[in-house]
C-alpha cells in the first residue's frame, strides 16, 4: 500500500510539472511586434484619382433643366474651363464631376426659379491630358489613358535633364477654388514614397 501511495504522489507531481511547462498561446516577440507596428505606420499609396470622371476642356455636355426647354441646351467646356448658360452666365466646369456641376448649376438657378431640377450628361469626353514642362528632355502633353503617376509622366517626357531641381518640382492643378501648387520630390519618389497621380489638365513644372 505504501508503495502504491508513493507511486500516486509521483504521478500527481509529474502531472503538475507537465501543466506548468506546457506552452501557452504563442506570444509575439517584442521585435516582431515593433516590425508589425512599423509596417502599419508606413504610408499607403494614394488611390488613383479615377473613381469619378472629372470634366475637362473640350468635353461636350448636355444640360437638361426639367420643364424648361429654353434653359436646356448643349454646351462644350472651353479652354478656360468654363461653360456659358442662359441667366447664370459663365460657370466653372473644369475639375468638377458631372454631379458636382449639376448641383452647382441648380444652386445658381435658384435665384430665378423654384427648386430647379438639373441633369448633366457627358455626351463626348475629350482625351484626358496633362503637361510636363521645364527641365525634361521632351516637354509637352502626356495622354492619361489610365492612372498615371508624376514619376511615370516624367519618364514619358524623356526623364530629367542634368541640372533639373529634383527637390522642387511642382504640380499645378486647376480646380473651382483656383490653382493649387503641389510639391513633388523626385528623389523621394524613386525611393518608394507615396505615388502622386495626375489628373486631366495638370501641369508638371520641373525648375532648374
Amino acid at each position: 500500500m505504501k508503495h502504491t501511495s508513493n507511486l500516486w504522489r509521483f504521478l500527481a507531481a509529474a502531472a503538475v510539472a507537465t501543466c506548468t511547462l506546457a506552452p501557452g498561446p504563442a506570444m509575439a516577440r517584442p521585435g516582431a511586434r515593433a516590425a508589425a507596428n512599423d509596417a502599419d505606420k508606413k504610408p499607403k499609396p494614394e488611390a488613383p484619382a479615377d473613381e469619378e470622371y472629372r470634366l475637362g476642356p473640350g468635353d461636350k455636355l448636355r444640360i437638361e433643366v426639367y420643364k424648361d426647354p429654353q434653359l436646356s441646351q448643349a454646351a462644350q467646356i472651353r479652354p478656360d474651363g468654363k461653360i456659358t448658360l442662359p441667366l447664370v452666365g459663365d460657370l466653372e466646369a473644369n475639375g468638377r464631376t458631372p454631379l458636382e456641376l449639376r448641383d452647382f448649376i441648380a444652386r445658381q438657378l435658384k435665384e430665378y426659379m423654384t427648386n430647379p431640377v438639373v441633369t448633366v450628361i457627358v455626351v463626348e469626353a475629350s482625351a484626358a491630358t496633362a503637361y510636363v514642362m521645364g527641365e525634361v528632355n521632351h516637354p509637352g502633353a502626356v495622354t492619361l489613358q489610365g492612372p498615371l503617376t508624376v514619376l511615370q509622366a516624367l519618364a514619358i517626357a524623356g526623364g530629367l535633364k542634368d541640372f533639373a531641381n529634383t527637390k522642387n518640382i511642382r504640380i499645378l492643378r486647376r480646380s473651382p477654388a483656383g490653382v493649387q501648387s503641389i510639391a513633388f520630390n523626385y528623389k523621394d519618389a524613386i525611393r518608394g514614397s507615396v505615388p502622386v497621380y495626375l489628373r486631366a489638365g495638370d501641369t508638371v513644372v520641373v525648375p532648374d
